[in-house]
């Protein structure tokens, strides 16, 4: 069914639940899991992280926290006894995770999807994971973690 699982992954709770969850998933077929990190563009000089921002113009700090919780991602995983790896992107979220599930010919894409309460915090935070849905080259998995 799943051969290629594509893991868009930055380390918060609902990339955490996305993480976790995906073991009943994934053991049907044994696919081949990628977490996937992306750093915002240099001119970006915030970073979301569920609504916490990142307010930094040194974007080696970002990525260097993002290969962190790759390797923490992985090795959950490995531990899991699935065959993982982490990849880093650099861009905008969508475009690039969507860009690499088509160059890997990913069959899914799983997304962590943090419920906010508030409307006016939905508003603002916008949604990433239906953006996805709407962008990606194949079928999108989306983990809700409500507050």
């Amino acid at each position: 069914m799943y051969k290629r699982i594509i893991l868009a992954y930055d380390g918060s709770a609902s990339g955490q639940k996305a993480l976790l969850e995906i073991k009943d998933l994934a053991h049907w077929e044994r696919p081949r899991l990628t977490l996937v990190a992306v750093a915002p563009p240099i001119s970006m000089g915030m970073a979301s992280v569920e609504m916490g921002y990142i307010d930094s113009t040194n974007s080696t700090e970002i990525e260097d926290s993002l290969r962190k919780q790759l390797h923490e991602g992985v090795k959950t995983l490995s531990d899991m006894g699935f065959d993982a790896d982490g990849e880093l992107l650099k861009g905008e979220v969508i475009r690039e995770v969507t860009r690499y599930a088509s160059e890997q010919q990913a069959d899914l894409i799983v997304v962590g999807h943090h419920q906010e309460k508030s409307l006016i915090r939905r508003w603002w935070s916008g949604s990433t994971a239906k953006s996805l849905v709407e962008e990606a080259p194949c079928n999108v998995l989306i983990v809700v973690h409500k507050a």
